[in-house]
């Protein structure tokens, strides 16, 4: 997030590594750990609905309309935009947390004044501002992603399907 917001104001990074480097040496190793707790809950929260609304919509898809070429990318892509819009608040807080000043450690902002500055300044639509393309995306890769690795799956039990 920092070297996104670099490539806004100062451009000084010239990469990954150098960004991670210069961000250790100004603020010392545990820098490179601003807003773990909160990206940590993110993805849980992500990877929970991902799969479970991916499992959901597959069985149901495959029980209306049995045909797996298309039920899977879809189920795929309805989990991924799903779990986009279940967890975008908490990556719009988590972006605030790890794209805040960090010359102090002790005025960092903390995800909880991330949440009230954001709903103060914007309301509700304020924590969903970008969710759109994300979703679509979304949508996109994870239709392809589980179409994969559902392929994959079939390739590795020799072409037969999960129930034979």
């Amino acid at each position: 997030t920092q070297m996104q917001m670099d490539n806004v104001h100062d451009k000084r990074f010239r990469g990954s590594f150098h960004c991670a480097s210069t961000l250790a040496k100004e603020h010392g190793f545990l820098v490179l750990y601003t807003g773990h707790g909160i990206n940590t809950i993110r993805e849980g929260a992500f990877i929970g609905a991902y799969f479970y609304v991916y499992e959901g919509f597959r069985e149901i898809l495959l029980q209306h309309f049995g045909n797996p070429q298309s039920a899977i990318p879809v189920a795929g892509g309805l989990a991924g935009a799903s779990a986009w819009f279940f967890s975008f608040p908490l990556d719009c807080i988590r972006a605030g947390v790890q794209g805040g000043n960090l010359q102090n450690s002790f005025r960092r902002p903390k995800a909880t004044q991330v949440f009230a500055s954001l709903i103060q300044k914007n309301g509700v639509v304020g924590l969903y501002s970008g969710v759109g393309p994300s979703i679509m995306r979304a949508f996109l890769v994870s239709g392809s992603r589980f179409s994969a690795y559902e392929g994959a799956l079939w390739l590795l039990r020799g072409g037969r399907d999960r129930n034979k």
